[in-house]
């Protein structure tokens, strides 16, 4: 409730003091550069994650894992101490060509495996004095703790480079939208929080895979050189290279898809002249 009465306000705002015709009416020009920073709410496709070790080796099919969003609000969405917390998207790009832009930043996503759900599991364990020591073929077994707990929480960090094209496509007094869309490709480094079949929890950051993605958003101009952004974005992640434990050998894999709805706010500026440009 309380981020939806901001958004209304900003808009307002935008829409009574917006920007005069001679800012409105330039276009996404040659070396402009922009930034944002914003938030995003993510879905992910079910999956199945192989977890290998020197005392197991087995499957889990159809996993469900959910975002873990923090409610809006002053702390810590806009207090600079703490913005790193929620689930963010920040970004810097270039326009390289009128209407195209080269642009690099990070999607900030956070990954939960679902507790208490019943999965397949296929594959074998063996570890000393383990409950669920066994071999499994399509058999079931419920995530729970003293058996798994498996997050990317801090986060799913996508780092991305994009190329997007921009246009405007509606014009009506000081109300202006823009149209954009994107490809792009980039790494996995999650920082990834895992306690298996008991073993000591792991919590750090790891070059685990790649992603790609594509994008479609509108844009709308607020004052001079400032706009408010929305996005819907959705890719492909596969992480081949997952730590689990302390132990190197400990290891998971996992593929899946992703969609996200990202609410970003930023700024457009041409250095090199040293002026703000606005968007056409």
């Amino acid at each position: 409730m309380k981020f939806s009465l901001f958004i209304t306000f900003v808009l307002f705002t935008s829409l009574t003091f917006g920007q005069s015709p001679t800012d409105q009416n330039r276009k996404f020009q040659k070396g402009r550069f922009f930034f944002f920073w914003g938030w995003n709410r993510d879905q992910f496709s079910k999956s199945d994650i192989h977890f290998k070790g020197n005392d197991y080796d087995f499957t889990l099919a159809d996993v469900v894992a959910k975002d873990r969003p923090i409610p809006f609000g002053f702390n810590p969405h806009l207090d600079p101490r703490r913005i790193t917390l929620p689930q963010y998207n920040f970004r810097i790009g270039y326009f390289f060509k009128n209407h195209y832009a080269l642009s690099i930043g990070i999607d900030h996503m956070k990954y939960v495996v679902q507790q208490n759900q019943v999965v397949k599991i296929t594959g074998s364990i063996n570890k000393f004095e383990s409950a669920y020591n066994g071999t499994y073929i399509n058999d079931t077994v419920t995530l729970r703790t003293g058996f798994l707990k498996f997050e990317h929480t801090n986060g799913l960090n996508y780092f991305n480079i994009d190329g997007r094209r921009y246009d405007e496509i509606i014009v009506a007094g000081k109300l202006r939208l823009n149209l954009l869309e994107g490809l792009g490709i980039g790494i996995l480094i999650p920082k990834t929080d895992a306690t298996l079949l008991g073993m000591q929890r792991h919590d750090a950051f790891h070059l685990s895979g790649y992603g790609f993605n594509a994008l479609l958003g509108i844009q709308l101009p607020v004052y001079r050189s400032l706009f408010i952004q929305t996005e819907l974005k959705g890719g492909y992640i596969n992480m081949p290279d997952i730590l689990t434990t302390n132990s190197a050998s400990d290891k998971a894999n996992q593929s899946f898809f992703f969609s996200q709805i990202n609410l970003v706010f930023g700024t457009s500026l041409d250095f090199k002249k040293n002026k703000t440009i606005s968007s056409k």
